[in-house]
């Protein structure tokens, strides 16, 4: 069975930074791509950025420059490194990945306020 562990996530101020963390219980190197998504209260989950096993990144427009994802397969970890933070990033964002299956972790809480 696949786990997802996000962590990272927290309160920070308009303009800030914050690293999140997504720990899988197998190797990385399994998924071609690995996803993160986020989530606000009564809507759909968002993607926000996905990285392929390649190292080839996309992102949604609304993140393109402030955020960045990476891997890193001696560490089963997927990053998403999230720069000029706005109010409208706050969500619980979510790592993704398929194999066979899709696998979700539990989320991790972000909250962008003054």
């Amino acid at each position: 069975q696949v786990q997802l562990v996000e962590s990272g996530g927290g309160l920070v101020q308009p303009g800030g930074s914050l690293r999140l963390y997504c720990a899988a219980s197998i190797s990385i190197s399994n998924f071609n791509t690995l996803r993160w998504y986020r989530q606000t209260p009564g809507k759909q989950r968002e993607l926000v950025a996905l990285i392929a096993s390649g190292g080839t990144t996309n992102y949604a427009d609304s993140v393109k420059g402030r955020f960045t994802i990476s891997r890193d397969s001696t560490k089963n970890t997927v990053y998403l490194q999230m720069n000029k933070l706005k109010p409208e990033d706050t969500a619980v964002y979510y790592c993704n990945a398929y194999q066979g299956a899709q696998y979700w972790g539990q989320g991790t809480q972000v909250t962008v306020s003054s």
